[in-house]
């Protein structure tokens, strides 16, 4: 297998581009890869491709567009329509990674005799050798490292991927040596939604491609006092305050969603706050099982700040006991647990 090869996918943005042309300074074969996923995306659209595959000329490097909107389909906006179907707020990023970036790119990266598989993604991994394996592990980038989503990537294949822009703390510094190397994405915006909902409006998508339609139930409180009514209950999310239609002496905020009974739970914002969690669909990294309790940062979403936590293997699942209480966690989203800076694994929040 080509030692020095590596397959990198292409998305048409700055950071993707800025990460090839750096690979090929490191001395790597690059080839430029960009996945076609669903018609009319932000990140799959005629624009996108013309950008990828000029970059790539610009480099001398190849390009290839690859068919996966299939299995983007299956994988990713399926997976995004059940998590609303049971009451759950999904984060298809961490589904897109791994079955489709880090799933089905890395098996077309062998055909093409690549040992590694490289993104624009702010992360890091390197060789521990107190771990005596390869880790995943939080980029310089501050707030927009992007190891959080990483999380559920095929833990074999830490050791197969690059992230060139690991060492940035900014998106400014890659727009600037872009610029240096006349790239002509060196300004191109951030796209920022879910890449198939490219308007935003998330209620509108799934209304037309599921069986969720606007139905209404009752809103109650944590007693189960209707207070008033609801659009459907995937209009509602964990520790949303404002839509909700019901004037209080004190601000509301959703609590839960009940399935059953069709129901918005509402309550004060300290109702909002929980001690323990139960996290799922586990997927280890740094070891290969938990054997005792162990202390961690968790982060229970994207935006959110580590927390201290003590977490415990029961079973197919992991207990989380905050150190303090935590706010607005939200079953479907994503718990992710550090070591340090090194991703130990993480599961999806019950």
């Amino acid at each position: 297998m080509g030692n020095k090869r590596v397959l990198i996918g292409m998305s048409g943005g700055v950071d993707s581009s800025v990460a090839a042309l750096l690979l090929q300074e490191q001395g790597y074969e690059v080839i430029g890869t960009t996945l076609e996923l669903f018609t009319g995306s932000s990140c799959c659209n005629s624009e996108t491709y013309m950008d990828a595959k000029n970059v790539c000329n610009s480099l001398g490097i190849p390009h290839f567009t690859y068919n996966y909107k299939e299995e983007f389909k299956k994988h990713v906006i399926q997976d995004f329509i059940d998590c609303y179907s049971n009451c759950k707020t999904p984060n298809p990023c961490i589904e897109c990674n791994k079955y489709i970036k880090f799933g089905l790119m890395y098996e077309k990266a062998k055909e093409l005799d690549c040992n590694y598989i490289a993104t624009g993604h702010y992360a890091k991994t390197e060789y521990s050798e107190e771990y005596k394996r390869w880790v995943l592990k939080r980029s310089n980038a501050g707030k927009k490292d992007q190891s959080y989503v990483l999380w559920n990537i095929p833990k074999d294949l830490v050791g197969h991927a690059l992230f060139p822009l690991s060492d940035f703390k900014d998106k400014e510094q890659i727009r600037e040596i872009a610029k240096e190397r006349k790239l002509k994405v060196a300004n191109k915006p951030d796209s920022e939604d879910i890449c198939f909902v490219p308007d935003g409006n998330y209620k509108k998508f799934l209304e037309k491609n599921s069986e969720l339609k606007p139905e209404q139930g009752n809103i109650v409180n944590s007693k189960g006092e209707i207070l008033g009514k609801h659009t459907g209950l995937y209009n509602y999310t964990i520790g949303q305050r404002k839509g909700l239609g019901i004037s209080n002496k004190v601000p509301l905020f959703v609590l839960g969603l009940n399935k059953e009974k069709k129901e918005v739970i509402v309550g004060e914002e300290q109702e909002l706050y929980k001690k323990e969690i139960m996290v799922t669909n586990i997927n280890l990294i740094l070891v290969d099982k938990l054997k005792e309790k162990m202390k961690v940062d968790v982060k229970t979403r994207y935006s959110a700040k580590s927390a201290k936590a003590n977490i415990i293997q029961e079973g197919e699942k992991i207990k989380v006991i905050f150190e303090e209480p935590q706010r607005a966690i939200t079953p479907g989203q994503s718990a992710v647990f550090y070591k340090d800076d090194i991703v130990l694994g993480g599961g999806k929040i019950v």
